[in-house]
């Protein structure tokens, strides 16, 4: 077991045991070691063995911390805690299953296989070499200690084993894998008769009566939702900034400041780069002597450069400002007259020699040209402190205050109104789904208490209240009945189509020439993939949904399509090929039997998670 643990130490199942570390292999404490306090409160048992609540409440914790990290704008009000919650009980209740089984089959590691472990993951190396110190603070991260975390990862490595086990045991059969590829890389020939659905909708009629019990049938897709009008508040740093007095004087100053930024200076150079290695020293050597001896520094970056796509222009890097070259690199060249080249340079890309070409200073625009820009700039810099601060304000005095009055008089703030949100949201701000999910909540919505303020953008935050709850409501047949009558249209039009379509299919199957039924002319196709696209999905859908016709036949479907209906006669199914030995052919092999050992091992879960006692507390 200890090789298997150092083939797979910077292998898949190492790299497998560290992300779910993250969240549950801290489900372990010092308890799982010593065996708990007793008397310490549960919420589920599995087959007699405590999941504690200690346990359950770290993992939820961590679980709100690792949704909040997957948020592009993190907002713990967009957090689902009851979701959360029961998906932490759940993989609780399966870890300790599988844990379990593991037990029972004897499988496990000593203390000097873990020790193995550790040591040899990168996560706790320096320089390639394992540091008690970053191991430690790494486990202490975790909320865990040095114990728990070498239990933890005791346990966790023999569930792996298992499931890798398992899952790498998917076998298919050669046969099976080069059928699906032939049906796969199959092609069909075909031919295309196509209605237009304005030939049929033409003669469709949808009558007050069926308006009416199609209303009667369907009255939920007619009922209103529940909603609310709702009083906010809206705080934004750009409304602030817009308050905000700027002085001349700070004006100019701000732009004389600025002026120095656009003026930056921007340099030319060429270079030329050797890559390290033993003959670089010598290479550099090399150059030098040329130069001195009146070669070219182009001609010489042409010859010897590795950067290729500089060195066909002589070496030549263009113009930068200070900061985007390598540090090194930026201070040679900045500490350079013109013309000069500098001592050899050394990067992370190699050694550089390198050559001051031209110097250049940004042209900057007028004070009045840049007047209304930073004057902008300007207020909203000024604003920010003033922000946090009114922030800070409107939360307290709104979490305090029976409405929204007391808080918008203190502060200076304008109260809005909107009207029409529901539970799936509406105009900006409530947009935004942490501000609808508070606006809802019990406290707003039944108690009348005011929202806490949310943070719904890059700096605008709002508070809210429920001015006016309507409950969910029918809306009147007379409102509605033009919509449904378009419905109903849209609904015949489609099934005379496809009455038409069988009509139509029926005297084909009979042998009648499509001349004679005096509906257009096929369109062919040959050779169609089941990825071919230019025809539609609908059409390629149906060709490869009939059954393989007899020889000198034709089997016949039919596809509704946005324009009407496609009347489709497949005459020829062209087996695909498959070469033995082929990429494609091993490809599908290891794909199939991954996804049967997928299979496998989710339905060996099953089998435990059905035997295991489990009780809910």
């Amino acid at each position: 077991m200890l090789q298997d643990i150092r083939d797979n130490a910077q292998g898949t199942i190492a790299k497998v045991i560290i992300g779910l570390l993250i969240v549950s292999l801290s489900i372990w404490g010092m308890d799982a070691i010593v065996g708990g306090f007793s008397g310490e409160p549960e919420v589920a048992t599995v087959n007699g063995e405590d999941i504690t609540e200690r346990e359950f409440l770290r993992v939820v914790q961590m679980e709100g911390q690792r949704r909040l990290s997957e948020m592009e704008d993190p907002d713990p009000s967009m957090l689902n805690e009851d979701e959360i919650r029961s998906d932490v009980l759940e993989s609780l209740i399966q870890e300790q299953v599988l844990i379990q089984d593991a037990n029972n089959q004897g499988l496990e590691l000593s203390g000097e296989d873990i020790d193995s472990l550790i040591t040899q993951m990168p996560q706790f190396q320096v320089d390639g070499t394992f540091n008690r110190d970053r191991f430690v603070a790494t486990v202490r991260n975790m909320g865990m200690g040095v114990g728990e975390f070498r239990e933890a990862m005791r346990k966790q490595y023999v569930v792996n084993q298992i499931r890798a086990g398992i899952a790498q045991s998917g076998v298919v059969t050669d046969e099976n894998v080069a059928q699906l590829l032939r049906i796969q890389n199959q092609t069909r020939d075909f031919r295309v008769l196509t209605l237009a659905a304005d030939d049929i909708r033409n003669g469709v009629e949808v009558t007050d009566a069926e308006i009416k019990t199609y209303y009667q049938n369907n009255l939920e897709e007619y009922r209103l939702p529940e909603r609310v009008d709702a009083e906010y508040i809206a705080l934004s740093l750009e409304a602030l900034a817009e308050t905000v007095e700027v002085s001349d004087q700070d004006l100019k100053a701000y732009y004389d400041e600025r002026a120095s930024e656009l003026a930056a200076e921007e340099r030319r150079a060429a270079h030329i780069l050797i890559e390290d290695g033993d003959d670089a020293s010598a290479t550099m050597d090399t150059i030098q002597q040329r130069l001195d001896d009146g070669e070219a520094f182009a001609n010489l970056a042409e010859e010897f450069s590795a950067d290729s796509m500089s060195a066909a222009e002589g070496g030549d890097l263009g113009f930068a400002e200070r900061g985007v070259y390598d540090e090194a690199f930026d201070e040679a060249l900045f500490n350079l007259d013109g013309g000069q080249v500098s001592e050899p340079v050394t990067t992370s890309f190699g050694v550089h020699l390198i050559k001051l070409l031209d110097v250049r200073k940004a042209d900057v625009p007028s004070f009045e040209e840049l007047e209304d820009e930073l004057r902008r700039e300007l207020a909203e810099r000024q604003a920010q402190d003033r922000f946090a601060e009114v922030r800070s304000q409107l939360a307290d005095s709104a979490y305090a205050a029976d409405d929204l009055n007391e808080p918008a008089e203190e502060l200076g703030l304008e109260i809005r109104e909107t009207t029409d949100v529901t539970r799936e949201g509406g105009d900006a701000p409530f947009d935004h789904a942490g501000l609808v999910r508070q606006l809802f909540s019990g406290d707003v919505l039944d108690d009348r208490f005011n929202t806490e303020l949310i943070d719904v953008g890059d700096n605008v935050s709002v508070v809210a209240r429920v001015k006016t709850y309507h409950e969910a409501e029918k809306r009147p047949l007379e409102e509605v009945q033009g919509d449904i009558r378009t419905v109903l249209l849209a609904q015949k039009t489609r099934e005379a189509l496809s009455a038409r379509a069988d009509s139509l299919i029926s005297e084909l199957e009979a042998g009648t020439d499509v001349e004679s039924l005096g509906v257009g002319e096929w369109a062919e196709y040959t050779e169609q993939s089941r990825n071919g696209s230019d025809i539609g999905r609908e059409l390629i859908s149906t060709a490869f949904s009939l059954d393989r016709p007899e020889e000198g036949s034709a089997r016949y479907g039919y596809a509704l399509t946005g324009d009407g209906v496609a009347i489709l006669a497949l005459d020829q199914v062209n087996e695909g090929d498959v070469t033995d030995g082929s990429g494609e052919l091993a490809q599908l092999r290891g794909f199939l039997a991954q996804m049967e050992g997928q299979r496998e091992y989710a339905a060996y879960q099953q089998y435990l998670r059905e035997r295991a006692e489990i009780s809910r507390n």
